[in-house]
């Protein structure tokens, strides 16, 4: 019995698993930060600079080598095990020293490029949530407009039938029945153009939520959004995840110029040996050395200037970064009022009006005190006002999504 009451308890959150049923816009929401690949690609970015900035703080490993030396086969190689052979036995170890503060520089830049991975995780998130907002809306749309060339083939169709009966009775015009029929297949078509969006939409929220398999099944539940006053003052732009990774980028490309300077700085080779001569009179011996590259044929200017203007790059690419983010602010906010006043003007009653039109139009039709061409009219000034209405609470839904993830740059996975 308890088995049976927990199997109850997990359907729904099965159902909601698989991606089938009713979906809210926060279920959707939640699916999506567990199965986005996008969001997967952007950790494992992360994960691998992560990797850079453990691999830049390493210090160089010693070389060691052992050689053999003053083999002679005229004088022969002797008997005995590897130690009495009659020829020289040489163990050296090699550390190179780094100079100029380079691991730290390395390691500044790696740092830089981690904060910039998180950053482009962070607006990798803020990019897709939009996208499945609008992918969201869209389906929502799309069953809206579905429902409504349902209905109205439905109307053209019940009206088509009562012209053929009307006609036989000899109560309209054999060319009023023709153009109730052509109406119909107009309808018909839309009906099916509307299926067809609809199975689209279905298929691209299906993807980001990781449902492909079933996309069919997806229903968009939520209502629309109410109308509301948000606060449309400026955003501010720091902290805004693509602005600040420009801005740890450019800190990498500085630590990178920094890096590529110091390299005359001139790094230094130290070595010890030890050597067991066995070829003429045995002895053991010592010895030390150090080496330093020589700086003739160039001093890495080529390396320095490509760093030099890395650096102008990036920091070209933090300024453009910066006014494209006050642009799509200010593009947000005017998408937003004129979709916030489009949806005001249509829902304070052109709606209802063109409602209240057709349905005056449908009785008068019926009671013979109005012809068809103006029944007609009437039914199609509804049905634009209707997709018209609809395309307006959709448009402003993505509007408010847009300035609401403009707005803010909390983390969003």
């Amino acid at each position: 019995m308890q088995r049976l009451l927990l199997t109850l308890l997990l359907l729904p959150g099965l159902g909601l698993a698989q991606g089938t049923g009713a979906l809210s816009l926060l279920e959707a929401e939640s699916l999506w930060r567990e199965r986005s690949r996008e969001l997967r690609l952007a950790d494992a970015a992360v994960m691998g600079a992560s990797a850079d900035v453990k691999a830049a703080g390493q210090r160089p490993n010693p070389d060691i080598s052992l050689n053999a030396l003053s083999i002679s086969p005229w004088s022969g190689y002797g008997s005995g095990g590897w130690k009495d052979k009659k020829m020289d036995t040489q163990l050296r170890l090699d550390q190179l020293i780094e100079r100029g503060g380079k691991r730290d520089l390395r390691v500044r830049g790696a740092e830089a490029r981690l904060d910039a991975a998180r950053f482009d995780s962070d607006e990798t998130a803020r990019q897709q949530l939009g996208a499945l907002r609008y992918a969201y809306f869209n389906l929502l749309l799309a069953q809206e407009k579905s429902k409504l060339a349902r209905e109205t083939a439905e109307l053209y169709g019940k009206s088509a039938d009562a012209g053929k009966l009307r006609q036989k009775a000899g109560d309209i015009a054999p060319v009023d029945l023709s153009r109730l029929q052509i109406d119909k297949a107009r309808a018909d078509s839309e009906a099916r153009q509307a299926q067809t969006e609809l199975e689209q939409a279905q298929v691209a929220l299906a993807y980001l939520i990781g449902s492909e398999a079933a996309p069919a099944r997806l229903v968009a539940s939520d209502n629309w959004p109410t109308l509301e006053e948000p606060a449309l003052n400026q955003a501010v732009l720091d902290g805004r995840p693509d602005i600040e990774a420009a801005r740890r980028r450019l800190v990498a490309a500085e630590a990178d110029r920094d890096l590529a300077r110091a390299r005359k700085n001139r790094d230094v080779t130290v070595g010890v040996q030890y050597e067991h001569n066995l070829q003429n009179a045995p002895t053991n011996s010592y010895g030390f050395g150090v080496s330093v590259p020589l700086f003739i044929w160039h001093e890495y200017e080529g390396e320095i200037a490509r760093a030099e203007a890395d650096f102008d790059v990036a920091r070209l690419q933090y300024e453009q970064q910066q006014a494209q983010g006050m642009g799509q602010v200010g593009q947000a906010r005017n998408a937003l009022l004129s979709a916030r006043d489009r949806y005001r003007r249509l829902e304070s009653g052109l709606l209802t009006d063109a409602e209240r039109v057709a349905k005056a139009a449908e009785f008068a039709y019926t009671k013979g005190a109005m012809g068809l061409m103006d029944l007609l009219d009437a039914r199609r000034t509804l049905r634009q006002i209707q997709v018209e209405a609809a395309t307006a609470r959709a448009d402003y839904a993505k509007a408010l999504s847009d300035w609401q993830l403009q707005a803010e740059f909390r983390k969003l996975k």
